[in-house]
């Protein structure tokens, strides 16, 4: 039952060529996309390129739909949905590649900056599960917009250039931290001591009594036309700064932020990119806020899937609650979300045969959840041997997996608010090592079996 190192099918030059040139074009967009309005704006440029029109412009120029028509919707900028309508109608179902596009992170607080004995530091608030600890010492920079009250955008990304000024959260030096080094680690770092470090200037004034804080924002009027007040309408990120980069001697992986979940929302894009003349209509569909619950007007217990399929049916004939009930029945779904990579240097929390390895290929995990299967999506046999099946013929190496020992923890993806909607679903991705670290690491040949995979499943 031990699957092959897929790297073994990639021995000839030109084979394995193909892979890292696939994994080159995933490195950059993982470097230049940290955020979830970063890599929406992304996949709405590539949908453009591959000739898929705007939803929402086709249904205000009166036009209808057919086989073959390429179709995307944006979702308040986080939220991206692509389809491709298929020979058969919509209310025969719809092959869907699902994943999220936000990443753990810092967010700065609605009234971040503050100044405490001469150092000017911006308060957050961490989002998703982290381990606090790993967020210190590093290089950070910051990433969002800011929406003045004449409702102007100020683009912010600061920390990536090389000419650039980074920020950090600072820890305790060794020399004095006896006490903290008897913590457990979720209290090694308290969330509320997450707080970035970004000047230590002072302003020359006899008037203001926080004179670095001031220094700070002449700064940010100066050069990006920020008020303090402006942080009430921002959404700003901090995030790890710096390039995604190979990995290894070999160079057969690669060390980035956010491969959860960008490295499975890539190569589902670009999947559906590819596909055409295809029997059902393919979707590709990718969300927000899964790492909070998937809560939300841009996560995927929003409503915003079912509305788009409904206007995509209207513009193909079908307009009626009962089609569009069938179309969701009777739709298939690879939840595509990260698995956990089995960490030699960690074994006790995995169960080898029931583990997901680097270089073994596409991950399927029947189920998540954790305590039981709680809060899981469980796939059916049936449809587990489906996808077998689509997955042999197209040679695509693939592996099964848990996430990790029984009751050692667990975790979720939106495949159950999809199996909600009587979906056939099943979770399925690339697994990780140093999962929600700030940098984490994937395999190369991983990446670009899931990428086989989705277009084979697309085409089934």
């Amino acid at each position: 039952m031990e699957r092959a190192n897929a790297w073994k099918k990639y021995q000839e030059e030109d084979k394995r060529q193909a892979v890292y040139d696939f994994a080159d074009g995933y490195r950059k967009f993982l470097s230049e996309h940290k955020t979830e309005r970063e890599c929406a704006a992304f996949f709405e440029a590539e949908a453009k390129q591959a000739g898929f029109e705007n939803l929402d412009e086709i249904i205000a120029s009166g036009k209808t739909l057919k086989a073959g028509d390429k179709v995307y919707a944006i979702n308040k900028k986080k939220m991206v949905a692509a389809f491709v309508i298929g020979k058969r109608p919509l209310s025969d179902g719809m092959r869907i590649l699902g994943a999220h596009i936000d990443s753990p992170r810092l967010d700065l607080k609605q009234n971040p900056l503050y100044e405490d004995t001469d150092m000017a530091l911006l308060d957050t608030h961490y989002y998703g599960g982290v381990k606090k600890y790993q967020w210190v010492t590093l290089p950070l920079a910051l990433h969002g917009v800011i929406v003045k009250k004449d409702g102007s955008v100020i683009n912010v990304c600061i920390g990536e250039k090389d000419e650039e000024p980074v920020f950090g959260v600072s820890d305790l030096l060794i020399h004095l931290s006896a006490e903290q080094m008897e913590k457990k680690a979720s209290k090694v770092i308290e969330g509320e001591d997450l707080n970035v470090l970004v000047g230590s200037i002072p302003v020359e004034s006899k008037e203001e009594k926080e004179c670095v804080k001031a220094n700070v924002l002449r700064i940010l009027t100066e050069q990006y036309d920020i008020e303090e007040e402006d942080f009430l309408s921002a959404e700003i990120e901090v995030v790890p700064a710096g390039k995604a980069r190979d990995y290894g001697f070999d160079r057969s992986m690669i060390m980035g932020y956010g491969h959860d979940d960008r490295v499975c929302a890539y190569p589902s894009f670009k999947a559906i990119a590819e596909v055409m003349d295809v029997e059902y209509t393919s979707v590709c569909l990718l969300v927000d806020k899964e790492e909070i619950g998937s809560v939300g007007a841009t996560g995927m217990e929003s409503r915003f899937f079912e509305n788009t399929v409904a206007e995509v049916m209207a513009l193909t004939g079908q307009t009626s609650e009962l089609l569009l009930r069938r179309a969701l029945r009777n739709s298939k779904v690879l939840s595509s979300d990260v698995s956990a990579a089995y960490d030699p240097n960690y074994p006790s929390v995995m169960e080898k045969k029931n583990a997901a390895y680097f270089g073994r290929g596409l991950v399927f995990n029947k189920y998540t959840g954790s305590r039981g299967k709680s809060g899981s999506n469980d796939a059916s046999a049936e449809y587990m041997a489906e996808m077998r099946k689509v997955m042999d013929d197209a040679d695509v190496s693939f592996q099964t997996a848990e996430l990790g020992k029984v009751d050692a923890g667990g975790g979720g993806t939106i495949a159950y608010i999809l199996g909600n909607l009587d979906m056939q679903v099943i979770d399925s991705g690339v697994a990780v090592l140093n999962m929600h670290a700030p940098w984490e690491i994937i395999s190369k040949v991983d990446l670009y079996e899931a990428y086989k995979g989705y277009v084979a499943f697309l085409h089934n």
